[in-house]
């Protein structure tokens, strides 16, 4: 046992002794590893970032255990026969559809509602187009989990009241009343002035929806300034995420009931499921790793022909060293182990090189873009054990090579 670990301590420090004879060599032949390295920790880095940023956008969009019904959802997936034969078929969802989910959806923590409009604006000679008026019951704010830089959201007796008071979206604010406190001020919406009581706090374009060009006043205060709606979205929360799915099977349940649906017939609205969002979210990024991080493997690849290279010609200018080895009663085995120590030990230096300039480059992109750089474990035991195996198997052609050698040729080679 002593002996197999003198020889290994031995193989290890001529290797070592080897790599350092050679800086430069040995730093050259480091590059190739440390960038296949680095290339597919960023990438890794950046495709967790991106789920995890996606998924905060629409956490911060829809809230928690927030689940939506409309007459139609997702219908950017079908197709335009099925489109019409679903407009066709699905009736408008109505205040009544709403008041029937609240009693009989025993696993709602809450359920409301919105309806909105695209509108402009116009007030002290300021115009603001692009913009979106929602009109929506006073617990929508702890539904979507709003958060507010200014005021507060609609109250429960201003949405009964059908009160002129609004609630504005960041870009709206920043248009009529920048550089000055907005509470208490007036807004026309719709022609009337509407008291500003709130201001959302700014969320940024999520998946192309400008939200912070939205205002919110209450429901029944849009049926009086635009006329009662005649088709309103439901929206609905849970109490918490392990009992959401029983959530919303309990709501699709319910309003089954309403519309008189039995048996096999399909559903005659569009339910939208944030927590599935977050799994084809998952399933994207995850298609997106499956393709990207096979390619980076490439430079990886790139980094083994180099070390192959370099261990047939460091192989080479040892002839007479391994000669002379093998005359002393060192082994093949022996030999080759040497040279796979070697090659490993230098793809292990430049595989932990490169995770120092993954990590600085995740870094710095975190610190320049909105995208958080994640490095997660899975992809660093990735990289190590790819170069070091990589290691591994370019040097075994080099190794097998130098403990083919006849040590009598070797020894005259000098």
């Amino acid at each position: 046992m002593r002996n197999v670990y003198t020889f290994y301590l031995d193989a290890t420090r001529i290797a070592l002794s080897s790599i350092f004879a050679h800086k430069l060599r040995a730093f050259l032949t480091l590059i190739g590893i440390i960038i296949g390295v680095a290339s597919v920790v960023v990438v890794g880095a950046a495709i967790s970032g991106l789920n995890t940023y996606v998924i905060d956008k629409v956490g911060k969009m829809l809230g928690s255990n927030h689940f939506m019904i409309a007459r139609m959802a997702n219908s950017g997936e079908m197709s335009e026969e099925e489109l019409e034969r679903r407009q066709r078929r699905n009736p408008r969802l109505s205040y009544l559809d709403m008041e029937w989910l609240r009693q009989h959806c025993t696993q709602c923590a809450m359920v409301g509602a919105q309806a909105g409009r695209g509108s402009s604006f116009e007030q002290d000679g300021k115009s603001f187009y692009g913009g979106i008026v929602f009109g929506v019951t006073a617990n929508m704010g702890d539904i979507e989990d709003k958060t507010m830089s200014d005021g507060r959201f609609i109250q429960p007796e201003e949405e009964e009241s059908g009160a002129l008071v609004v609630v504005l979206g960041g870009d709206i604010k920043d248009k009529f009343f920048p550089d000055t406190d907005p509470i208490g001020k007036t807004l026309k919406v719709g022609g009337l002035p509407l008291r500003v009581v709130g201001v959302e706090e700014k969320r940024g374009p999520i998946f192309g929806d400008l939200v912070d060009k939205h205002v919110y006043i209450p429901l029944s205060t849009f049926g009086r300034i635009y006329g009662r709606p005649r088709d309103i979205q439901i929206h609905g929360k849970g109490a918490s995420r392990e009992t959401f799915q029983y959530t919303i099977e309990d709501a699709r349940t319910a309003l089954r009931n309403y519309h008189q649906l039995v048996g096999s017939e399909e559903d005659d609205f569009g339910l939208v499921n944030t927590e599935e969002l977050g799994g084809q979210i998952d399933e994207f990024t995850g298609a997106i790793a499956a393709v990207v991080v096979p390619i980076t493997f490439i430079s990886l690849v790139v980094g083994a022909i180099v070390v192959m290279n370099i261990m047939l010609v460091s192989v080479t200018e040892r002839t007479f060293e391994i000669g002379l080895r093998k005359a002393l009663g060192a082994r093949r085995k022996q030999i080759m182990m040497q040279f796979l120590i070697e090659s490993s030990t230098l793809c292990a230096l430049g595989g932990i090189l490169g995770l120092l300039l993954a990590a600085a480059l995740a870094a710095l992109i975190s610190a320049t873009t909105p995208i958080p750089m994640t490095i997660t474990i899975g992809y660093v035991l990735l990289s190590v054990l790819s170069s070091g195996g990589i290691g591994m198997v370019a040097g075994l052609y080099p190794a097998y090579k130098a403990s083919r050698l006849d040590p009598i040729v070797a020894l005259t080679r000098n």
